[in-house]
């Protein structure tokens, strides 16, 4: 049996906060599996399913974030599991938004839920951490992890979640880089939108063959001139024989 953890606050305030897109992962999972309705146990959310012919339970501790470890330690030991049973999801300040790395074991890294895990079933768990991006002052941290996700991150935040629910057995199976290769390659990011030039080519015609390097396309669009022919004798011939100095 494994434990799937997404964590978050309680309350429909807090339903579209940044803080919260480990619920949002837990739900995009329970939909995803056709895991059965959510109930209330062990101080959570629950549902139950089956993951990669593994039975898993989901969990959003209803605790608030700062109590997490003590709805999972009720989980974990009711069920007899060890912390390496466990998988938790989180929001994480330290990645660029629309990144997720996975690891085993870790510190805190001052995320007050993943403290109060450390606390009740030890830190050798998995982690998933799903960026949320910095702001960048000290100061605007509180206010943009407990800020709602804008509009414009729904371009890299739907497809995350939804990757993240796709790529879940690989997570059971314990493939971690897997699960990174998977995600990363489902959400959009500037260094996958294609160069002008790429779009360019991709519209140009089958058969229209590019110009080549070097030549402009005007003197591409110019008509070759015909040579012009010099007169050999009389007047004119020897004028240019002499300017040329050919006398």
């Amino acid at each position: 049996m494994h434990i799937l953890v997404g964590l978050g606050n309680p309350g429909a305030k807090y339903a579209d906060n940044r803080h919260n897109v480990g619920f949002m992962a837990a739900d995009a999972i329970a939909r995803r599996h056709s895991f059965s309705p959510w109930t209330k146990k062990f101080q959570a959310l629950i549902a139950d399913g089956a993951i990669a012919g593994e039975k898993v339970l989901l969990m959003k501790p209803q605790t608030y974030m700062n109590l997490s470890g003590q709805s999972v330690g009720e989980a974990v030991r009711f069920y007899k599991l060890e912390s390496t049973d466990v998988t938790v999801l989180y929001d994480e300040l330290d990645l660029v938004a629309g990144k997720v790395r996975v690891k085993l074991g870790g510190g805190a890294g001052g995320h007050n839920g993943i403290r109060s895990l450390d606390q009740h079933i030890s830190n050798a768990y998995r982690r998933v951490r799903i960026g949320i991006g910095h702001p960048g002052v000290k100061e605007m941290v509180m206010p943009h992890v407990l800020g709602d996700f804008a509009k414009a991150d729904k371009v890299w935040l739907e497809p995350l979640l939804e990757a993240i629910a796709d790529a879940a057995p690989m997570l059971i199976k314990e493939d971690d880089n897997g699960f990174m290769n998977k995600v990363s390659l489902a959400v959009p990011t500037k260094e996958r939108k294609p160069y002008a030039k790429d779009v360019a080519d991709q519209q140009r015609p089958t058969g229209d063959a590019p110009k080549p390097k070097g030549v402009s396309h005007i003197r591409q669009a110019r008509p070759k001139q015909p040579d012009v022919k010099l007169p050999e004798t009389g007047p004119m011939a020897a004028m240019l024989r002499k300017l040329l100095g050919k006398e």
